[in-house]
């Protein structure tokens, strides 16, 4: 069965949710979907490794902190240094989304940061493949896609609000979306590689 696992680093709790979004999709696409937590992959022998090393996607996501990934995403990308030398990764799907407090934040540079990554591992980005939202006098906040995004996936959460009430209801259905894609988008790779 093809399978897509999505990693995460959440500070506060509401990248946490746009993961969990995501996910969902993915595994509403009809694919096999797993989550996991950077702190789940800690330890080099744990159990959560194999189950990236095996999967046909992985979708990376962080929070933007000071116009990047946060540190606890940037200290998971650079353990995988040694599946990087091996090539452990080439020729897997990758995909990536982010959030900050604002609506720019520069949340753009995460999304470059985590495609560049993808593509030292010699991994296929996916897109967002969501037209934009929001961006004419008939839209609203409301709309999928509500910040524009195409590399990857923008949410926003307002810096006052806990995760139970943000990112926005627009922003995690547009989650939601991104996984129904990266699920058939795997689902087709998949298909072309065995």
């Amino acid at each position: 069965m093809t399978s897509v696992a999505t990693i995460f680093h959440s500070g506060f709790g509401h990248t946490k949710r746009v993961a969990e979004h995501i996910a969902t999709g993915v595994g509403k696409g009809g694919v096999e979907s797993t989550l996991f937590s950077v702190d789940d992959l800690a330890d080099a022998e744990a159990p959560a490794w194999a189950v990236l090393d095996r999967a046909d996607a992985i979708v990376f996501g962080a929070p933007t902190y000071m116009g990047d990934c946060s540190a606890g995403m940037r200290r998971f990308l650079e353990t995988t240094s040694s599946r990087w030398a091996r090539f452990a990764w080439k020729d897997k799907l990758a995909a990536g989304f982010t959030n900050s407090g604002s609506q720019n934040g520069d949340k753009q540079n995460t999304l470059v940061s985590l495609a560049t990554f993808a593509a030292q591992h010699g991994m296929v980005w996916v897109s967002l493949g969501i037209a934009p939202g929001n961006n004419h006098s008939a839209g609203s906040v409301e709309d999928l896609n509500r910040l524009g995004a195409s590399l990857g996936l923008k949410a926003q959460s307002n810096v006052d609000e806990p995760p139970e009430a943000a990112p926005t209801k627009a922003d995690l259905e547009t989650a939601y979306q991104f996984g129904l894609r990266i699920a058939a988008c795997a689902d087709r790779w998949s298909e072309r590689q065995g």
